[in-house]
């Protein structure tokens, strides 16, 4: 995990492996709440960090609260070189309900509330969750820019943007990373994706092994079988090899599936591989 191809430097100067851990899952049904099992909770964060990833992804809307608070738990004081970004932007109503907030005073209390539970001084990324409908794009990240000025965020990054919108972002303050819904089956941000490769920003696709159906993708499972891989392996490996700038974040609530998923880094995709992928997902 230590060469050059599996690193990245998020905003030129947080080296992190380019296969993080998305800690949305170490919450109840929903998103809401506490985990079934609060201490299998703490140890897959730990086990995380003992598999070497460096880059652990949260929010506050994640319980809400509840991951970041687990995360403090379980690892704090943190590895010098561990990367947390966590962001704001949504306020949660119950189980499975999202609303968008990017008002600047929400966002203020936001951060506030996640340096708090996290234990932190600054925030090394901070992402806008996601765009707010009722708020201009200019507000909310004007409101990040000045937490940023003010010492208490690193670098700033966007989730659920198009590409334009990544660019008027990226006009008010540097933007180092997306994150955005992607992976072999679902490629609706491509135009996200193109323009990180140009600007060198980091682009951290949530849900990369999909909603279920790319796992069962006859070619996958083939390739899987004669890589001695899983499909889920198969489907990150593909995602590392898609780009140099793609950070997957594979989340679970098993440490079976963690150290599953850290494993992809081993799988070798050729170019036949590749392209074989590319046809069969199209039919998902």
């Amino acid at each position: 995990m230590n060469t050059a191809k599996d690193e990245f430097r998020i905003g030129g100067d947080l080296r992190v492996h380019r296969l993080g851990f998305g800690a949305m899952r170490v919450t109840g049904s929903g998103v809401w709440g506490e985990p079934p099992d609060h201490r299998e909770a703490v140890r897959l964060i730990r086990r995380a960090i003992e598999l070497g990833i460096n880059l652990i992804d949260t929010a506050d809307a994640y319980g809400p609260e509840v991951s970041e608070l687990i995360i403090a738990e379980a690892i704090h004081p943190y590895p010098a070189d561990l990367v947390i970004a966590t962001k704001g932007g949504y306020t949660r109503p119950g189980p499975n309900s999202w609303v968008p907030n990017g008002r600047p005073e929400h966002l203020r209390q936001a951060l506030e509330g996640s340096l708090r539970r996290l234990r932190l001084e600054r925030i090394d990324l901070y992402q806008l969750h996601t765009p707010d409908p009722e708020v201009s794009l200019e507000e909310s990240i004007t409101a990040l820019a000045e937490l940023r000025a003010a010492g208490k965020i690193r670098h700033i990054g966007v989730s659920n943007f198009s590409a334009d919108q990544v660019k008027a972002a990226a006009a008010i303050v540097p933007i180092v990373s997306v994150q955005n819904n992607y992976n072999l089956a679902y490629r609706d941000s491509e135009p996200v994706l193109d323009y990180c490769e140009e600007k060198g920003i980091g682009f951290i696709p949530y849900f990369p092994l999909g909603y279920g159906n790319l796992l069962r993708n006859k070619r996958l499972n083939e390739i899987a079988g004669r890589a001695h891989a899983t499909p889920a392996q198969v489907a990150l490996a593909w995602l590392l090899r898609h780009s140099p700038v793609i950070l997957p974040i594979p989340g679970t609530s098993s440490v079976a599936h963690l150290e599953e998923n850290t494993q992809a880094r081993a799988v070798t995709l050729d170019d036949a591989d590749l392209k074989s992928l590319d046809r069969s997902a199209r039919s998902i």
